[in-house]
């Protein structure tokens, strides 16, 4: 995959941070260390997507809608 460079500004206390986890090796660098917390974000955030989307439902017509369908006679349905 492609990579490309970007320039990214952080709080004093957040770089100091960062360069604990790089010093303790827990990442080989402070680059590595931002690429693994934006990816861990950006899929947590894809995740929650359905759930972000399912509470824009309105509840009551959802159930409506529901009970339309149960109301069906099951003869009705087509084969899976």
């Amino acid at each position: 995959m492609a990579k490309m460079k970007i320039a990214i500004t952080l709080e004093d206390t957040a770089v100091k941070q960062l360069d604990h986890l790089v010093g303790e090796g827990l990442f080989p660098n402070r680059s590595r260390a931002i690429q693994q917390a934006l990816a861990e974000k950006l899929l947590r955030l894809k995740k929650t997507r359905l759930a972000r989307e399912c509470a824009k439902l309105n509840a009551a017509e959802e159930q409506a809608w529901a009970e339309i369908g149960m109301a069906q006679d099951a003869r009705e349905w087509p084969e899976y």
